[in-house]
């Protein structure tokens, strides 16, 4: 089974492997720290008939091009747009989370099924519905309705897109679902057209004299929740080039830290971005009335992606901001550096009223 190997410049987290007949999808982390991973077979259809597996070697066989799909988070559905494959999805849990107008209008007329909650999907919808596969993503291997789908022979996928640990690496994930739609030139050109973007904001960012001081996250309960100095949003904002506070911590996942530590090295920080999911400087200062002492308070300079949403109240950031760093990257290097990219309208970030 020697055929040749996809090579991709920054997605550590699946492989592929293109054999004469049929292509090896190999999802080496479908979720942090796994023991396993999963091989699936791609044939495509017409070819079906004619070759035989040794079941034993691959977690399913599945025809392409995929025709019939069931993908379980938001951050799916900008590939199957970018690929011009919106119209093969025919269910997801939690619809209402989806924003995009071209994927909602299918969803208004009645071509996606509504899936219920993630953790607990409807399977007699699921299996009425007979998709080629359900595209899941798991933070360990314990489904058991994934499992149950299983049973009833219907593939299913992890996604690892978001295990891997730099914005284009997510971004990149698009290629997945190139193979299994048989599409995989448009994918790289996609995904080469994301990347040049997003190098030329990160050249464009890196020129400047001025690098103003960034501050993050807001109070959980009793805890500060930020991103550490080794994650992806970490590395958007020194790609910004800006001074991120927190840049040179070394922790997996966020930080937690108390009031107290955070005040003290983010009282004179000049933005705040992403206060956790308050949607005003009002609900902040509710929330507590110590957010009113940091400068960037003071100077409304505080920025969120949050009040960005679709016609259901879905947040586009959590959809879109997977699959299109290089307009995140473009929306902090226009907020942190606002002589940059003039004629540039933040895509997700909007300043807290």
């Amino acid at each position: 089974m020697d055929g040749s190997r996809s090579q991709f410049k920054y997605a550590k987290g699946f492989s592929i492997v293109h054999n004469e007949n049929f292509k090896v999808l190999t999802i080496t982390d479908p979720w942090p720290n796994a023991s396993k991973q999963y091989r699936y077979a791609l044939v495509h259809r017409n070819l079906l008939p004619s070759i035989t597996f040794d079941a034993n070697l691959f977690d399913a066989i599945i025809p392409i091009p995929i025709e019939r799909m069931v993908v379980t988070s938001t951050t799916h559905i900008p590939a199957l747009e970018l690929l011009e494959e919106e119209t093969s999805l025919i269910g997801f849990p939690g619809t209402e989370y989806i924003s995009s107008p071209k994927t909602r209008k299918l969803i208004d007329e009645g071509n996606i099924r509504e899936l219920g909650k993630n953790e607990n999907l409807n399977t007699e919808i699921l299996l009425e519905l007979q998709p080629d596969v359900v595209i899941g993503f798991g933070i360990d291997g314990n489904n058991k309705t994934f499992e149950t789908i299983k049973k009833a022979g219907i593939p299913v996928i992890y996604n690892g897109d978001w295990v891997e640990s730099s914005p284009l690496a997510k971004a990149e994930w698009i290629k997945f679902f190139g193979v299994l739609y048989n599409k995989t030139k448009a994918a790289d050109s996609i995904f080469n057209q994301i990347e040049s973007d997003y190098l030329k904001a990160k050249e464009l960012a890196a020129n400047v004299k001025e690098q103003p001081s960034v501050l993050s996250g807001a109070m959980y309960k009793d805890v500060w929740y930020l991103p550490s100095g080794t994650s992806p949003e970490a590395q958007l904002l020194n790609d910004a080039n800006v001074n991120y506070l927190w840049k040179d911590t070394q922790t997996s996942g966020s930080l937690a830290l108390s009031f107290e530590s955070v005040f003290s090295k983010g009282k004179s920080a000049d933005i705040w971005l992403s206060p956790s999911y308050y949607n005003s400087m009002e609900a902040l200062r509710e929330a507590n009335p110590h957010y009113t002492e940091f400068d960037a308070y003071i100077n409304k300079k505080v920025y969120s992606f949050v009040n960005t949403m679709g016609p259901t109240g879905g947040v586009t950031y959590y959809e879109l901001g997977t699959a299109r760093p290089d307009l995140v990257l473009k929306d902090l290097v226009k907020i942190c550096h606002p002589e940059l990219l003039e004629d540039y309208q933040p895509h997700f970030f909007k300043p807290l009223e």
